[in-house]
């Protein structure tokens, strides 16, 4: 598993805190796409901007890269019951570890114990629960008719989106929670940052000579876990799966040798690079797993910009984006967000910085 050298920091989780009011959580996406609002942000002064999304292509140049995540979230929430005993349950799908078995969540985790069975979809599917993990989830083995259903077209019948717990209100468009370049599915939770680009906003992005490449990070759970511990040098980060092609890495490596920017859409695209680069900066191909953890004191390698939403107070996420500017800098930019009614959060409007 790849992970960073960890900075010592005086930075308690504490000092990532900032008052949001709950009418800035945003309960649904921007229509269009590119209509979400975009703060600019220069990471050294602090000095902001305030346009609109589609505005970014006045904010990049020709031999730019564009670095997205283009793993695709599948319908990971399971409603079902208890075959024994009729009780109902909630799963939420994780990680595959290999084919029909995954790490999931579970509810009601004191009923739900090795050896139960899970009956999905009117017996569409079954699930047996083969081992409790660390943490509490459960490693689940899923049947189901192999000749008639491919595992996620099973999914897109019997799950859900699994949204986050703070948008409340039913999401009519289940690709609304999908980016539009999504291709590998395996995430429980859509990569927001590249929630905001429209299939035209890439092609001109492209047409300006900016090149998009695609990395993976099927986003599990963990990304937006809370940290539960003042030090951040004891918060351990889960674990997820990555991969870097050698086309990718040739393509950023060759562009940024060449005096382009690399630039990250999300935390999720700029963890994955990181994982990736060695000291002096050089991103290699990868397939594995990432437990790589970044806050205040961390050097970035492969990345000089970032396109980022706004982020869940004392969060991994904005511990990262702090780091890439400064605690002081992103904190005072998140305040004014507030003040100027920005929308926050997986739905939420876009920051850039660079």
């Amino acid at each position: 598993m790849i992970t960073n050298r960890r900075p010592e920091t005086s930075l308690t989780t504490r000092d990532f805190f900032y008052d949001l009011p709950e009418e800035r959580i945003a309960q649904t996406p921007a229509t269009p796409r590119d209509s979400s609002r975009l703060m600019v942000v220069d990471r050294h002064t602090g000095k902001r901007e305030h346009r609109i999304f589609k505005d970014i292509t006045e904010y990049l140049r020709s031999g730019d890269t564009l670095v997205v995540n283009d793993s695709k979230v599948i319908p990971a929430r399971l409603y079902g019951v208890k075959e024994d005993t009729g009780v109902e349950c909630e799963i939420v799908l994780l990680r595959m570890h290999k084919a029909d078995l995954w790490e999931c969540l579970v509810r009601p985790g004191r009923r739900l114990k090795p050896g139960a069975t899970i009956v999905f979809g009117d017996g569409l599917c079954r699930a047996e629960i083969e081992d409790s993990l660390e943490g509490g989830n459960r490693l689940l083995r899923f049947f189901y008719d192999h000749g008639k259903w491919n595992f996620f077209t099973l999914l897109d019948r019997i799950g859900q989106m699994p949204l986050p717990p703070y948008i409340t209100e039913k999401l009519k468009d289940k690709d609304r929670y999908q980016t539009v370049y999504a291709n590998k599915e395996g995430s429980a939770a859509a990569p927001t940052a590249g929630l905001h680009f429209t299939k035209e906003l890439l092609e001109r992005v492209r047409e300006m000579g900016v090149a998009v490449v695609p990395v993976m990070l099927h986003v599990g759970l963990g990304t937006f876990r809370p940290v539960k511990v003042d030090d951040l040098t004891a918060h351990e980060m889960h674990s997820e799966f990555i991969t870097v092609t050698e086309q990718a890495a040739s393509i950023i490596n060759e562009r940024r040798r060449a005096g382009g920017r690399i630039i990250c859409v999300g935390t999720t695209s700029c963890r994955t690079l990181e994982s990736a680069a060695d000291e002096e900066g050089t991103v290699h191909a990868v397939e594995g797993d990432t437990g790589i953890f970044i806050y205040p004191g961390y050097r970035f390698k492969a990345t000089d910009a970032l396109i980022t939403n706004f982020h869940l107070p004392e969060s991994t996420l904005l511990m990262l984006v702090s780091a890439f500017s400064s605690r002081e800098i992103m904190l005072d930019a998140y305040r004014e967000a507030v003040e100027k009614e920005y929308r926050f959060f997986s739905f939420g409007d876009a920051m850039f910085i660079s």
